[in-house]
């Protein structure tokens, strides 16, 4: 009797041993690792309904902070948003810079997308910014914003991939243009693109 529980033993073992050698294998092997980028349209916290919150350097936006300047929060209702009810205008008072910081697999290449507008309420027409990757510009955007609206933004796509280097990577996206009217962006996101390299 004991020589059979013994063989069903040994067989669970070999399976659970099987199974440990198999799970970081797979994890190497091209399955898409999380990212844990989080909140790319800006929905947390609220900010009032068809206004906005102003916010300064060193706060943050959820998982973002604004490392540079002020920006605007902007609520729902205050102007059409690309994505939820949310979006952020990256010039407050001034040219601002938001950044937030994730889990990445070195050597892995991700891919960036993101929703650029402007603030159609004043200022000259191109409103213009980079985004960087660990403080390294990856690339720069220009949005004109002759015949926008709050309610017709004109939201286009933008998109760009990098290689991590790190085990955390920090994407960040600055305002190049001066006065309280800057680039807009909403629904960013972060992804492995198991198509490259």
């Amino acid at each position: 009797m004991s020589f059979p529980r013994a063989r069903v033993a040994v067989a669970a073992l070999l399976v659970a041993g099987a199974t440990a050698l198999a799970g970081p294998a797979q994890a190497a092997g091209g399955h898409r690792a999380l990212s844990h980028f989080d909140d790319g349209s800006f929905e947390t916290p609220k900010a009032p309904a068809n206004s906005f919150t102003g916010v300064a350097a060193g706060q943050a936006i959820g998982p973002w902070t604004v490392t540079a300047g002020s920006v605007d929060l902007i609520g729902a209702g205050f102007w059409q948003a690309a994505e939820g009810d949310q979006s952020l205008d990256l010039n407050g008072g001034n040219a601002g810079t938001v950044a937030q910081s994730f889990t990445t697999v070195p050597g892995t290449t991700y891919s960036v997308t993101y929703a650029l507008a402007g603030n159609p309420g004043g200022g000259p027409a191109l409103r213009t910014g980079r985004t960087l990757i660990d403080g390294q510009n990856f690339q720069d955007f220009s949005f004109d914003v002759t015949g926008k609206t709050r309610t017709a933004m004109g939201y286009v796509g933008r998109q760009f991939t990098f290689v991590a280097q790190n085990t955390s990577t920090t994407l960040s996206f600055v305002s190049t243009v001066v006065g309280a009217y800057g680039p807009v962006i909403d629904n960013v996101q972060v992804k492995e693109c198991v198509c490259c390299g």
